[in-house]
C-alpha cells in the first residue's frame, strides 16, 4: 500500500482530489493539521470531499505524529503526487484498485 500525505492542506478541492484518487488506487491518505478547512460531514459534503467512505484517510495532529505513524522513506511530492503514485501502482501491476 501506498502513502500519500498532505501537510497542512488549505484548499478543500486539492484534498478531494486526492481523497478520489487514493479511493480509486487504494493508497491510504494522512492528513497533516492544522487544516484549512473542517472535516464535519456538513462541510465536507459541500467541498467534495465525500469520497473519504471509499478512501483510507487519517488526520495526523502535527508532523511529528505523521512521521511516527509512517517510518521510512518520504519523498516529497504536491500535485505530482498523482503521477508518482500511477507509476508505482503500474509498477506493482494495479493492485489494490476498486
Amino acid at each position: 500500500m501506498f502513502h500519500v500525505v498532505l501537510f497542512e492542506p488549505e484548499i478543500p478541492p486539492n484534498t478531494g482530489n486526492l481523497i478520489r484518487l487514493s479511493a480509486n488506487t487504494g493508497c491510504e491518505l494522512h492528513l497533516v493539521k492544522p487544516l484549512g478547512f473542517r472535516m464535519d460531514r456538513k462541510s465536507v459534503r459541500r467541498a467534495g470531499l465525500d469520497y473519504d467512505e471509499m478512501a483510507t484517510v487519517r488526520v495526523h495532529e502535527n508532523y511529528a505524529a505523521a512521521r511516527a505513524a509512517l517510518p521510512g522513506r518520504w519523498f516529497a511530492l504536491a500535485n505530482a503526487a498523482a503521477i508518482v503514485v500511477y507509476e508505482a501502482w503500474r509498477q506493482q501491476g494495479f493492485s489494490g484498485s476498486s
